[in-house]
């Protein structure tokens, strides 16, 4: 029987599972509308600087989850993150632990784009490639065309991985589930990502914020094999990023910095190295129902973390949970 197409639309760890999975099963291409795969497990360099800019950090609950990242451990792709955690109320320390084995927090090695690097080093991904429109061709299954109008091929199945609102515009509107995508509303965040020729005496080396407008802080170079100038990665909450987005990212800058030095003490003004990355589709509140967005009919689905909750093994159970499905259907 001939192997079907399937096109894949965003290649980060939803994406790079589904394609994992259904790549013996089917001709599955991927296309990135960014210059390289993760996502948000991003990671941003300006010498001699480096930034985990997006997720910091998974841990592991589900089997499934657990029995893809131990090959990943094994080969020093996925490295225990052991740091000095803090809980800060406002500007005040409430709580202080070591993260160890008992409850492992993992990250990507050398950077948190390394696993998506690493899991996609065989398949067909066509990076900087935006998708534009997909149209039916009267023939056989759907035509994908990216900004330039290029014609990228006919596909008998597509998957969007794009946030809800973004596979929403891209997916035919006669996808099943598109009042689904509507309904799905994800919340931004800003990265504030500062770097520092002299290390700052902290006691700590990621700390969660509460009562503040900037909810996460981390030292990225406290994690494994990272670059050893010391860095900071400040999130912001995503309420304040909602009403923020569209503000000047100098005027971001300065007030994310002035409430980073309220709550640990010290003038993180005076870095080094400045930089600002804005997320307008970051997080999303956890889901009360997690059904999976495939449509039989048109051979269309949707998928990605945030069909349960904005978490990497979120996502990697998505894109598994699709791709099975999926796979049980052509194979049958």
């Amino acid at each position: 029987m001939k192997k079907q197409k399937i096109a894949i639309i965003g290649a980060g760890i939803s994406a790079i599972t589904i394609a994992q999975i259904l790549k013996h099963t089917a001709h599955v291409s991927l296309f990135e509308k960014s210059l390289c795969v993760g996502g948000r497990m991003a990671v941003r360099r300006s010498e001699p600087y480096e930034f985990d800019h997006g997720a910091q950090f998974f841990i592991a609950k589900n089997k499934s989850f657990i029995d893809f990242i131990n090959p990943l451990i094994k080969k020093n792709i996925i490295k225990q993150w052991d740091a000095r955690f803090a809980e800060f109320n406002s500007s005040k320390i409430v709580r202080k632990i070591i993260w160890d084995s008992e409850y492992p927090h993992y990250v990507g090695a050398p950077g948190m784009n390394s696993i998506a690097k690493y899991l996609s080093k065989d398949l067909d991904i066509k990076l900087n490639t935006k998708i534009d429109r997909i149209v039916q061709n009267t023939k056989c299954g759907w035509e994908l065309f990216d900004d330039n109008k290029n014609n990228l091929g006919v596909f008998d199945w597509v998957i969007s991985t794009a946030p809800p609102i973004q596979s929403a515009e891209i997916l035919p509107k006669q996808f099943k589930y598109q009042n689904e995508l509507l309904n799905k509303k994800m919340t931004g965040c800003f990265s504030l990502m500062l770097g520092f020729n002299k290390a700052l005496p902290l006691s700590w080396d990621a700390a969660l914020i509460t009562n503040a407008d900037i909810s996460w802080i981390s030292i990225n170079n406290s994690k494994p094999d990272r670059a050893k100038p010391f860095t900071m990665l400040i999130h912001s909450t995503n309420s304040w990023a909602e009403k923020h987005l569209s503000d000047d990212r100098e005027s971001v800058i300065s007030y994310l910095n002035k409430e980073t030095t309220r709550i640990i003490g010290h003038d993180t003004s005076r870095a080094d190295h400045i930089d600002i990355h804005g997320w307008r589709y970051a997080n999303i509140i956890k889901q009360k129902e997690s059904n999976l967005l495939i449509d039989y009919k048109n051979n269309l689905a949707a998928c990605g973390d945030w069909l349960t909750h904005g978490r990497i093994e979120s996502a990697f159970e998505a894109g598994f949970r699709t791709a099975n499905t999926i796979k049980q259907t052509i194979t049958s």
